[in-house]
């Protein structure tokens, strides 16, 4: 993956959800809560937690996934994942 800004990557990983779950983008705001306010089961979470890993070489750790309810706690995570990867890079 190349140098991206928080905002490009906040948009992949909406992109990112929108594609998994089949639904549009705009309803990804970041205070979306997956399971009442997009109807996501967990199979399309884990299903949307592969996704991520795959598109940024990441790994979210098993502790981590309970934190993932909100669209906002994603790209927070995510971020935080390509940071911790950028440093270890350096």
């Amino acid at each position: 993956m190349t140098e991206t800004t928080s905002g490009n990557v906040e948009k992949d990983i909406i992109q990112i959800l929108a594609n998994v779950t089949g639904r549009n983008a705009e309803e990804f705001r970041p205070e979306a809560k997956f399971y009442d306010d997009l109807g996501v089961d967990s199979i399309k979470a884990i299903e949307i937690i592969v996704a991520l890993e795959k598109q940024y070489k990441i790994r979210i750790r098993d502790e981590q996934i309970p934190k993932m309810s909100i669209v906002g706690q994603v790209v927070d995570i995510v971020k935080k994942a390509l940071d911790k990867k950028q440093n270890e890079q350096k």
